[in-house]
């Protein structure tokens, strides 16, 4: 069977190849608790599900234009006024197929075979994959656990060459809860203007801060940072709205109408009913987000309080996201029911199997000295999924 070349770099999803696996497990009569997959626990609100219900009534189930409907773009833009007083036209928003097919877009129209674009690692399982797709080159830049696995302005610098094109800025991180201050993101976006890189800056977690974070774009430094940068947002995290499948991005308008241009040849548009649903999200009420936001900060202490319980685990106290970075150092070499522990992937398949706990191996996202966990759960479940977690490391 002949596949492309394209075809054969690409690597499928450990992320959603283990909550596949959890979910089987469970649909045996398993009990896995899974700190696995970020996506929020909570339903999607109400009155955003009413919104979609009354869009099918109405017969709102046709092709609409390929970078969305006009009031969702108009929506998209008020609200990146109202959170974060950045300043868009709807010519500047196109509307997606959820953001990872934003990111898509943007790396599409960014790249040419060769281009470098340059990737703080730990770093989101698609951002390598994505960058391959389009031709690209990932340049993986190795954040300090030390600094709260943010790159800094000289390590960037030091990883340009002539054939950088491109810089992915993710804050607050997936897999770490990293979140770039002011002061670093400005001399970041300085040295993007000095060389002309363009960014891609995924803020699809930017409402989830904790401890009295706010949140600060790179795109706000200045005319000639923002139209080097694309926005990439949506409606999965912060509304719990993962499988409407809504993303957007915010950009020049030369790269929105290269990206609509060529959403309109991949995919057409993204779902009708959904752009609906995505109206009332970014235009209604807006207090769910703060409700949930308070509960995972919650959360947050409370597994960040148990895993540096856990022998041989330690912790960092992430600022945004719904994720916990966990170093593993300390099991590393060790035999725990006949397992020698090398690396992250063999820990992490023997608490699936031996205790029906389904966590991310580092290796994932660069980092094989690492299990990402995610707090996107239930409190219960925190507690009974590291308690089983603790009890079997505990005999090693």
């Amino acid at each position: 069977m002949h596949l492309s070349q394209r075809a054969k770099l690409i690597s499928p999803s450990p992320t959603l190849a283990l909550d596949a696996k959890a979910k089987a497990m469970a649909a045996e009569g398993i009990a896995v608790i899974s700190f696995g997959v970020g996506e929020p626990d909570f339903d999607t609100p109400a009155n955003i599900r009413s919104a979609a219900i009354q869009a099918v009534d109405a017969g709102f189930t046709r092709y609409t234009a390929a970078a969305g409907i006009d009031d969702l773009r108009k929506a998209v833009c008020a609200r990146l006024k109202a959170n974060f007083d950045e300043e868009y036209q709807p010519n500047q928003i196109v509307v997606s197929n959820g953001a990872k097919h934003s990111l898509y877009n943007a790396f599409t129209v960014l790249l040419d075979e060769g281009d470098e674009a340059i990737l703080p690692t730990p770093c989101w399982v698609s951002y390598t994959e994505l960058i391959k797709l389009a031709g690209g080159i990932p340049v993986l830049v190795h954040a300090s656990e030390d600094n709260e696995f943010l790159m800094t302005p000289q390590e960037f610098e030091e990883a340009i060459t002539p054939k950088t094109r491109v810089l992915v800025l993710n804050s607050p991180s997936n897999p770490t809860g990293g979140v770039y201050c002011a002061e670093n993101l400005r001399e970041i976006a300085r040295i993007c203007v000095a060389h002309q890189i363009y960014v891609v800056a995924d803020e699809i977690y930017a409402q989830l801060l904790y401890d009295g974070r706010e949140y600060t774009s790179i795109s706000s430094f200045g005319p000639e940072i923002k139209d080097l940068t694309i926005v990439i947002n949506g409606v999965s995290k912060s509304y719990a709205m993962t499988g409407w499948r809504i993303g957007y991005s915010a950009s020049h308008p030369t790269l929105a109408k290269a990206m609509g241009d060529l959403q309109s040849h991949v995919t057409s548009n993204p779902n009708s009913i959904a752009q609906k649903a995505a109206i009332e999200a970014l235009n209604g009420p807006q207090e769910s987000i703060e409700a949930m936001r308070v509960e995972f900060e919650q959360r947050r202490n409370k597994m960040v309080e148990m895993i540096n319980n856990i022998p041989g685990f330690s912790a960092g106290i992430p600022g945004g996201a719904f994720y916990v970075f966990a170093n593993i150092s300390g099991v590393l070499g060790k035999n725990i029911r006949g397992v020698t522990i090398a690396g992250s992937t063999d820990l992490a398949d023997l608490i699936l199997k031996e205790v029906n706990v389904a966590v991310v191996p580092g290796i994932a996202f660069e980092r094989d000295e690492f299990l990402r966990f995610s707090y996107a759960t239930s409190m219960v479940n925190i507690q009974e999924g590291l308690e089983r977690i603790a009890a079997l490391l505990q005999e090693s």
